[in-house]
């Protein structure tokens, strides 16, 4: 941040729910709940998956992908909104807030992007189940998920440099509980229009073009699956991408009413509830949407915690 031209280089107040003080203390025990099935879920899919040798395939690559995405995301969020919940100090420091702002954008561009490859690959599986391995094999694979981090990081500094260089005449006051590029976009005190239109023009691109992907995807696994003659496979194969398509309708649903609409023209109230709603809530149903329609990795996870209790016994045995 440039120390000239603005005096909010010591740090920032995010108000959060302030305006609702009965509601803070009921918040953190949500958000901490959430927080904590988040951290079990997403690391239970992510060991289950690397330690089962069966589910060593594009799909839960992505989905370890897409697990460790979310651990990243909430971390980078709900630890510094606990402590602001906690005490009657809610501020942040200017280095803080400037990272928040980075990392918070960075992801949030990433699960755009990987949800979008991970149609790709269910398309692949369904329609072209013959080729499937040859396609999807681990170098593709690979290079499509360093592609989906780099474009996104790409993004977020363009993004979040414009929004940053605006000049904020000593306006230091978030009106959120987090520093987000919209509330941070508001505190300017010169006309913000350009930036609201890049945020607007870059969001179709981050935003609609990976929708228009999967919804394309989506089209033709359709046509696939229902010209399938075997009901197991048809199960099967909606099973799988009804995880999938739940998790896009929740996740898309929520960004683009929040972020598709010039002016951002969602009520303060309601713009921070749906922000928790994704950065929060979202990524703790991810692991139960992805487990309770999935017979393999429910089979997973009842290994590791197999695996898990065996030593407790065998120290209990020796002990007796």
């Amino acid at each position: 941040m440039d120390q000239s031209n603005d005096s909010s280089f010591q740090g920032f107040l995010l108000l959060g729910f302030s305006d609702h003080p009965q509601l803070e203390m009921i918040l953190s025990a949500v958000v901490t709940i959430f927080y904590v099935i988040t951290l079990v879920g997403n690391t239970a899919i992510i060991l289950a998956s690397l330690l089962d040798s069966q589910l060593h395939t594009p799909m839960y690559f992505f989905l370890r992908n897409l697990s460790f995405l979310d651990l990243c995301f909430t971390t980078s969020i709900v630890p510094q909104m606990l402590v602001n919940l906690w005490g009657p100090e809610k501020t942040i420091s200017a280095a803080g807030c400037l990272a928040q702002l980075y990392v918070y954008m960075w992801l949030g561009s990433i699960e755009c992007l990987l949800l979008a490859v991970m149609s790709y690959d269910r398309f692949t599986a369904i329609c072209k189940p013959l080729h499937y391995s040859v396609i999807m094999n681990p170098h593709l694979c690979l290079k499509m998920v360093v592609m989906v981090w780099s474009i996104s990081l790409a993004n977020s500094v363009v993004l979040c440099s414009l929004t940053v260089n605006l000049p904020r005449c000593g306006n230091h006051v978030l009106d959120h509980f987090l520093c987000e590029l919209p509330a941070m976009v508001k505190i300017a005190c010169v006309d913000t229009t350009t930036v609201e239109m890049s945020v607007f023009a870059l969001g179709i691109v981050i935003v609609l073009t990976p929708l228009l992907l999967i919804l394309i995807s989506y089209g033709y696994i359709a046509r696939a699956v229902l010209r399938m003659k075997s009901k197991a496979g048809r199960r099967k194969a909606t099973n799988t991408c009804g995880s999938h398509l739940t998790v896009v309708s929740i996740f898309y649903g929520t960004i683009i009413y929040m972020y598709l609409q010039p002016g951002h023209n969602a009520s303060k109230d309601q713009g921070k509830f749906l922000t928790l709603f994704y950065t929060i809530i979202t990524p703790s149903l991810n692991p139960l949407i992805y487990t309770l329609r999935n017979k393999d990795m429910k089979d997973a996870l009842r290994k590791l915690v197999r695996v898990h209790h065996k030593p407790a016994k065998a120290e209990r045995h020796w002990k007796s």
